[in-house]
């Protein structure tokens, strides 16, 4: 019998959105965060906004601190019954 894993929420378009407004491209937000002790490269970062892999709290935190915002902004649209 075959399974099929039934997707999570996953902030991904949010990164994205975010990330641009800062003006960063991938590449630059990656080296800031490898400069913060994040070790993470451009290609796992594109699979963070792609929805293909979930982010690490580390990386989570950075961001928070890089993009001066609080954890809610990362989580904006994910949660259907939630009043925005």
């Amino acid at each position: 019998m075959e399974q099929k894993l039934r997707r999570d929420r996953n902030m991904g378009v949010n990164l994205r959105k975010m990330r641009e407004s800062s003006g960063l491209s991938q590449e630059k937000l990656c080296a800031e965060l490898q400069r913060r002790g994040c070790d993470i490269g451009r290609s796992a970062y594109q699979k963070y906004e792609d929805n293909r892999l979930n982010i690490r709290i580390s990386v989570l935190i950075e961001l928070r601190k890089i993009y001066n915002c609080t954890f809610d902004d990362f989580f904006v649209g994910l949660d259907p019954d939630a009043d925005e």
